[in-house]
């Protein structure tokens, strides 16, 4: 297709801007008299014809609608523009305005020909942006497509006759084709005019550190500098400070890079500090041979010692020859020029700090320079390279922050000193915001302790971070250019940024509802028939379209609502109607259990009643909650403003997450990442995470994750909702864990852990050494010695805790506390606040928090999570889904793994290793002959800085990694069987909701693939497979687990059928995959031709294969089955330790004597035990009380502790404590050997009988559906008769989604068939013609294990 394009006529450019939005390169453009697009034969003449032509070839674009209703509306405005806007009047204008104050786009969601239309006559008219600021905002917002830049750029000159410009820009506003920012420039704050400044001569520059992410403070600087690029018509040039390689990252300059896209900035020039290395270094040369420069190697503290008493080096006045012989060691990086660095000889004595001879390079050999490699040893310091830079790449205006005012005369000397071009230093003020730090330094703290998730965290105030916690980027823009170019320092509040966002937001976002989940109350209305309607998703602008509602009689309400209503009380449920509350159900404390009402339709009577939000159970497709988790941050920092003398770190907030769990509405099922909305009556979020299905790995939904945006109006994150009056909908009301902590008040410290808290004990016990030493007045360099070694360890303390160490109180002794193992209940507040009595301490005591306080019965995600991190198993890592696995935990997989390994061996096994990587054509030879085969695969795209030809992927699993390898090996029958297992990792990036060892991105793993001649034989061995993993499970963890085979839904894609063995978790009341075992069948050998030559028949056969796998899944297992409120229960066939011996009865007036036999006793008894092969540890740490010890070992699940103490010394017995029940036991030292192993194997044996009875107790025989789901709500496994059909397998599952969850994914789950036990129980009839599958009519073949799962 030819399309030529009118001159001189505006509306032309609607095609031109079509043409680079489709950007086909079979549309060929060009510039002529009259627009006309010629089609092979056919041309079509008209601008608007030639763009609803394109418009409906390139149909995916959506540029004329996607109704007929849009169609007409986008003809409307073609037709406008013609009529209304060649000559642009104010009513015109104002209507446009008032059109687009709720809109984004003219029509539709999306750009159509409609905004082409009328911004094609817009762009070079005279317009006053404060008159029409919606029409300005939609003009701004226009001017950022880069279709529309694009196009913009290419109209020629003669096009616009009026005004000979082609930038975009509406004349009076000074609005420009980047992002309009100028005239929103004009309405914000003040903008200082630069000194010397002429138009199409000013150079400004942005100069960030690849060190971080960009920090809205850095935002203001990037905006600020392209408003006097844009205002200037001038340059801005984008260099990256790489002076200093240790900090530098080839990431980060990735991501700043994309963070000033996103802001709408175009530098004009781009380039790095290490681009004029060499220029640089010269000009450093120079400043030697002229006696400017110095080469210093003092040490770091006697320098900085030096400048701040105004002391001269003893180098300053060295020789040329010194200074060139130092400076050439510095160049080589010698051991001699790591001890130096280059300083530039100004004034030592200055008032000015920064001209006391301040440093302009150092030497770094360790860290390769991201882009130059170990080709230099010598760094520039910013302050000497800045210059010199900014100078040689046509600057003009330097614009930094007043924050740099010492330094200008610095950098003016340099300029001086140089000979260099100069360069005019504009100030203006820093971005400060109360509660927070900008600092680089400060902020990689946080994110390098862990008290952040990443530079990305909602909690930073990078770009990044706001913007993920729902800050738009018009939004920021907004707030930043408000703020302008002036000098004046002031301390913003964060309300003033998020009140900027909501104005942007409020108009255009959805609005829904959610439910607090562990606080609902049902209502049940009168009459109410099951139904589904629709509302505006917005109360005020149509344009956002419309939502499902369902309707039904059983409703659930708010229970703090739901305890403020009365029988009697008139409510309004909001989109729905009035109702009134007809009975209200209380239990013995008053708090509300049921209530019923009756609709009244017919009333629209809604001033005087209370409004409520509300969501319908529903049994309608569609009609699902939406497991929903709403996160809510506070401020890092607990003090608004800093002063100079705080020391930072005292003031850091250590809770600033709060996760509510809800129900949401069903329509957040639909929400995608970054989605705004509005959650009527809590305020407005963004959708972190999407909702997920079931995967098909994990079998488990991801809830909606959604961050709360604050409005500006509250400092607070609130979540609770209230009525507080009739005909109001009451404030929310505040969490007390959400509450504000006092600003004038150091935050409250996390306890040391034990490692720290020892050192701090060294630290005392060498300082009273050092001054026990001076009072006896000692010899100096005994005291010396000392001293230094107190000092040492006062640094060490720094470098591990990351502040300096603070002597204890003199009564640390008496404040400590036992360590509180289990949470109590909490005892109901009083009605008032009772004063304290005479004498009482308001100092709270010392926690240690060394056990859990949640509780697995009502609290069990936060108790799994407690358990593996407190207790050592786990440490979180800094990528989502992926844990590190400390030795706890890795020895109980090291335990199963050599149980297993020499298992499979005496089946003929062995182990190989197969790479990691898979190359993409096979893995998509895999996907193409496997029918629901979908590995969620992670991908290697590039190699340092180049990408890859073709994309790599991380396995997810080895099949088309090793099939080739078989295909080749195999040729005969006498290879055969080939029976190899590797054991491995590998990656699925399959979800949005992790939970270690449950559900990873990357596990450890076994998986073992087999191939034989005949069927039998392979079908024999996936037997002893899963039989082997049952063994696994309840020889070695003592976890009863039910052998069966996966129906043909659950089955693996592309086996003939697989086996499995399925565990029971009875805190959730969920099943749990444990293992699985496959038999492929000849499918794969098919797909890979994998065969042999058969000797009988001489033909080529292919052969029978099997696959079969166990993971880390086992060790969450184990704790889920086993742990309790104290913590881990590990079996002892698999402990790390499972036996620790603990000295007790030693007190301070015990004599050393005693205490020694003691300690002897308690080796000799673990010689004892650790040569009769018992795995025994001896707890001698003198830092920590028994009971101390008691609870950590508890805590961490040994299963046997014994305590010695002096009456155990004397009669010769040992004290044995069972963590399995708590039991204690006196038993004899001499048969100690014997008897120990002995209470282990009970104990093994004990736990596994508890766990067994815990999962008979569960599993119910149930024959008729009407009693299904009520035993599926009670946390059972159900062994019901079933007919085998996928259609009713599934049916089964949406049929028992009845109950509101108890955890995300949980009771709204339905059941899902499990596997087809080997061995039903015994209680459950035989099967005959006349048995009915459970939910159909169909005759039953098979019992079959149904229940919510993992």
């Amino acid at each position: 297709m030819e399309l030529v394009l009118a001159k001189g006529n505006s509306s032309s450019f609607v095609c031109l801007a079509v043409a680079e939005l489709v950007k086909d390169a079979g549309l060929q453009v060009s510039f002529g008299s009259s627009t006309s697009l010629k089609v092979k034969s056919d041309v079509i003449t008209g601008t608007f014809a030639v763009a609803r032509y394109l418009a409906k070839v390139y149909p995916r674009f959506n540029l004329y609608g996607q109704t007929i209703l849009e169609e007409a509306e986008v003809d409307h405005w073609l037709e406008y523009s013609l009529l209304h806007m060649t000559r642009v009047k104010p009513e015109t204008l104002e209507s446009v305005n008032k059109w687009l104050s709720t809109r984004t786009y003219l029509v539709s969601n999306g750009l159509t020909l409609a905004d082409l239309a009328v911004f094609a006559q817009l762009k070079s008219s005279v317009v006053d942006g404060d008159a029409v600021p919606h029409l300005m905002r939609w003009f701004d917002f226009m001017s950022h497509n880069e279709s529309i830049k694009e196009a913009l750029g290419k109209i020629p000159q003669e096009t616009e006759k009026s005004s000979k410009r082609k930038d975009g820009a509406i004349k009076g506003s000074k609005a420009t084709p980047n992002s309009g920012l100028q005239t929103k420039m004009e309405e914000g704050g003040k903008f200082i005019e630069l000194p010397g400044a002429s138009e199409g001569n000013v150079v400004v520059r942005f100069p960030p550190e690849a060190g971080g992410y960009l920090h809205i403070g850095h935002a203001k600087a990037a905006l600020l500098n392209q408003y006097y690029q844009l205002t200037w018509k001038g340059k801005l040039v984008m260099r990256f400070d790489d002076t200093n390689p240790e900090k530098e990252k080839v990431e980060f300059e990735k991501v700043i890079l994309e963070d000033v896209a996103m802001l709408g900035i175009k530098p004009d020039i781009f380039s790095r500090t290490s681009d004029h290395f060499e220029l640089i270094i010269k000009y450093a040369e120079d400043m030697i041979k002229g006696g400017l420069a110095f080469v210093d190697d003092t040490t770091q503290e006697e320098m900085a010692r030096q400048r701040e008493e105004r002391e001269a080096s003893k180098n300053r006045d060295n020789s040329f020859e010194r200074n060139w012989q130092l400076w050439q060691e510095m160049v080589k990086g010698s051991e001699i020029g790591l001890k130096c660095c280059l300083r530039a000889k100004i004034d030592y004595a200055s008032a000015n700090g920064c001209l006391r001879d301040p440093t302009m390079f150092r030497c770094k050999i360790d860290v390769p320079h991201p882009h130059t490699g170990f080709k230099y040893k010598v760094y520039p310091i910013y302050d000497f390279a800045c210059p010199i830079v900014d100078s040689v790449e046509g600057v003009t205006h330097a614009l930094r922050t007043t924050e740099y005012h010492d330094r200008d005369p610095q950098y003016y000397w340099f300029i001086e000193k140089m000979g260099l071009r100069k360069v005019h230093v504009w100030e203006y003020s820093r971005l400060n915001l109360q509660n927070t730090v900008l600092s680089k330094r400060k902020l990689t703290w946080f994110v390098e302790q862990g008290l952040v998730d990443g530079w990305d965290d909602p909690r930073m105030p990078t770009v990044r971070g706001v913007l993920r916690r729902g800050m738009t980027v018009e939004g920021l823009k907004e707030f930043i250019i408000a703020q302008g170019s002036s000098r004046s320092v002031v301390m913003m509040e964060w309300d003033k940024l998020w009140a900027y966002n909501r104005k942007v937001i409020d108009p255009i976002v959805p609005r829904y509802t959610a439910i607090a989940q562990s606080d609902s109350v049902k209502l049940h209305l009168e009459g109410v028939q099951e139904s589904k309607g629709t509302a505006q998703k917005h109360p005020k602008n149509k344009e956002v379209g419309l939502k499902d509602v369902f309707y039904s009689s059983l409703v659930l309400l708010e229970g703090e609502d739901a305890s403020t209503l009365k029988q009697g009380d008139k409510i309004t449920l909001i989109n729905w109607g009035n109702a009134i509350i007809t009975s209200v159900k209380r239990d013995e404390h008053g708090e509300v259990l049921h209530l019923e009402g009756k609709l009244m339709m017919e009333d629209t009577d809604y001033k005087n009643t209370i409004k409520l939000t509300w969501l319908a159970q529903s049994s309608l497709e569609g009609g699902e909650f939406t497991p929903t988790n709403l996160i809510h941050y506070d401020v890092l920092i607990t003090k608004g403003v800093l002063k100079p003398d705080d020391n930072w770190k005292d003031y850091v907030n250590f809770d600033t997450k709060k996760e509510y769990i809800t129900l949401g509405d069903p329509m957040l099922r639909s929400l995608k990442k970054g989605d705004i909305i509005q959650l009527q009556r809590r305020g407005y979020y963004i959708c972190d995470a999407p909702y997920m299905p079931p995967s098909p790995y994990t079998f488990t939904a991801s809830p909606c994750i959604l961050i709360s945006i604050p409005d500006g109006h509250t400092k607070t994150m609130q979540m609770g909702s209230a009525a507080d009056s009739k005909g109001k909908s009451g404030a929310p009301k505040k969490n007390k864990a959400q509450e504000q902590p006092d600003p004038s008040q150091p935050a409250k410290k996390e306890p040391l852990p034990p490692s720290d808290e020892l050192l701090s004990d060294q630290i005392v016990t060498q300082g009273q050494l050092v001054r026990q030493l001076k009072a006896e007045k000692k010899e100096k360099s005994v005291t010396d010695a000392e001293v230094k070694k107190l000092l040492d360890l006062k640094a060490r303390y720094k470098e591990e805790t990351g502040k300096d160490w603070t002597p204890p109180s003199s009564s640390r002794e008496s404040t400590k506390v036992k360590p509180k193992l289990e949470p109590k209940e909490p005892k109901p507040a009083s009605p008032s606040v009772q004063p304290l009595n005479e004498g009482e301490s308001t100092q709270m005591k010392k926690q240690t928090r060394l056990g859990l306080e949640a509780q697995k019965e009502h609290q069990l995600s936060d108790w799994y999570s407690q358990v593996i991190t407190r207790s050592e198993m786990i440490e979180y890592y800094d990528i989502s889904g992926c844990y590190v696995l400390r030795p706890w935990s890795y020895n109980i997989w090291e335990s199963i793994k050599d149980f297993f390994d020499s298992e499979i061996k005496k089946l003929g096994v062995v182990n190989c290793y197969f790479p990691i990587f898979v190359s993409k054509a096979a893995l998509e030879r895999e996907k193409e002959h496997i029918e629901d085969f979908a590995p969620e695969v992670a991908w290697v795209t590039k190699s340092g800085q180049s990408d890859l030809q073709e994309p790599i992927a991380i396995r997810p699993t080895s099949e088309t990694v090793m099939y080739p390898a078989y295909a080749r090996w195999i040729r005969s029958h006498r290879d055969l069987p080939l029976r190899l297992n590797q054991w491995c990792n590998v990656v699925r990036w399959e979800f949005k909701h992790p939970q270690p060892f449950l559900r990873t991105r990357e596990f450890l793993w076994q998986e073992g693939h087999t191939a034989f001649a005949t069927k039998p034989e392979a079908e024999a061995e996936a037997l002893q497979i899963q039989d082997l993993y049952r063994r696994v499970y309840e020889d070695l963890l003592a976890i009863p687990v039910i052998p069966g085979k996966k129906t043909m839904k659950e089955k693996f894609a592309g086996s003939d059928y697989s086996l499995t063995v399925e565990g029971y978790i009875s805190a959730s009341g969920r099943g749990i995959q444990g293992a699985t075992s496959h038999h492929l069948g000849q499918n794969f050998s098919k797909m890979f031709d994998i065969g042999f030559e058969d000797p009988d028949t001489a033909e080529r056969v292919h052969v029978y294969q099997n696959s079969w796998g166990i993971t880390t899944r086992t060790i969450g297992v184990m704790v889920l089955v086993h742990g309790d409120n104290k913590g881990l229960v590990l079996p002892p066939r698999v402990a790390c330790i499972q036996v620790v011996i603990v000295p007790c009865g030693i007190t301070a007036q015990t004599t050393t004597e005693r205490k020694t036999k003691i300690y002897e006793y308690c080796q000799q008894f673990h010689d004892q035990l650790l040569a009769a092969g018992v795995r025994v540890h001896f707890d001698g740490r003198e830092n920590y009380s028994p009971g101390w010890k008691f609870h950590d070992w508890e805590l961490k699940g040994i299963p046997i502790r014994v305590d010695v103490g002096p009456r155990e010394v004397l009669s010769g017995k040992f004290v044995a404590v069972f963590r399995d029940n708590g039991m204690k036991e006196e038993l004899d030292v001499a048969n100690g050997n014997t008897v120990v192993k002995q209470k282990l194997e009970e104990m093994q044996t004990r736990m596994f009988k508890n766990a067994q009875k815990e999962l008979n107790d569960h599993v119910k025989v149930v024959m008729e559906w009407r009693n299904f789901v009520a035993n599926l709500d009670n946390k059972n496994i159900i062994v019901a008769p079933f007919c085998l059909e996928t259609a009713c397998e599934d049916r089964i599952k949406k049929d028992s989604q009845r109950d509101e969850p108890s955890e995300p994914g949980g009771a709204l789950m339905g059941a899902k068939a499990l596997c087809i036990p080997f061995d039903p129980p015994k209680e459950a009839p035989p099967i005959t013609a006349d048995t009915k599958c459970i939910h159909c009519d169909r005759p039953a073949k098979k019992y079959t294990l149904f229940g919510r799962s993992y």
